[in-house]
């Protein structure tokens, strides 16, 4: 028996998200770890194109101190 995969969509596509911008720090926020790192595309589910675009948006908000490079982890 063959297990078929439900097909993943982009979750900005089906928000009907064009663009991702860089002033939008809640929708960057939900795209980090608690360390501040990026989550990839398999966990996200973000379409390739959306990818590329969630990290340029991501890098210019910490370049513009929107959201912080890293956060206070202590271990």
């Amino acid at each position: 028996m063959i297990k078929q995969r439900k097909k993943r969509n982009c979750p900005f596509t089906e928000a009907g998200i064009i663009y991702i911008d860089f002033k939008d720090e809640k929708l960057l926020k939900k795209y980090l770890t608690e360390q501040g790192k990026i989550i990839p595309r398999h966990t996200s589910g973000a379409s390739a194109k959306m990818q590329r675009q969630l990290a340029r948006a991501v890098k210019r908000a910490r370049h513009l101190a929107l959201i912080p490079f890293v956060t206070d982890f202590t271990r």
